[in-house]
């Protein structure tokens, strides 16, 4: 796993936020002293008193299990934009994690293939089963035998 450093300098180096809200690196507010979140773009309200959570493999794996569960269901549910950006900040965590995951590049049925490949690797809940994600039934406007 990377230490706060690395995120820090490799954000100062040149990587870039994948979501259009920021909500990836957002995330990663939890983790920082307010004196950082600036590295991070993002300005705390003046006055704002705050203890960020300890940099842990425990605390990260955490935040990832609540990311890939609402994955899932934006995914689900086909809700295109908050999926693809839940498929960003999971793909964040990965980098994190520097695990190999973060190179997944098949965004097919709103980030379904990438959501279970986590969820299994981590054991999280994996609500689509022994179904890939790739199946049509996850498609948009997705009819059986018309």
């Amino acid at each position: 796993m990377l230490t706060q450093q690395q995120v820090l300098d490799t954000i100062k180096a040149g990587r870039n936020s994948e979501c259009l809200d920021r909500r990836d690196y957002a995330r990663l507010t939890e983790f920082f002293p307010v004196s950082d979140w600036e590295k991070l773009g993002f300005e705390p309200k003046e006055g704002i008193e705050y203890t960020p959570k300890p940099w842990t493999r425990e605390n990260v794996l955490e935040h990832l299990a609540e990311d890939v569960a609402s994955g899932f269901e934006k995914a689900l549910n086909q809700r295109g934009i908050s999926a693809a950006l839940m498929y960003n900040v999971v793909k964040m965590w990965m980098w994190v994690l520097e695990d190999e995951l973060e190179k997944f590049d098949q965004y097919a049925q709103y980030g379904l293939p990438l959501f279970k490949a986590v969820a299994v690797k981590y054991g999280f809940p994996n609500v689509i089963g022994d179904d890939r994600g790739y199946e049509g039934k996850y498609a948009t406007n997705y009819t059986e035998n018309i």
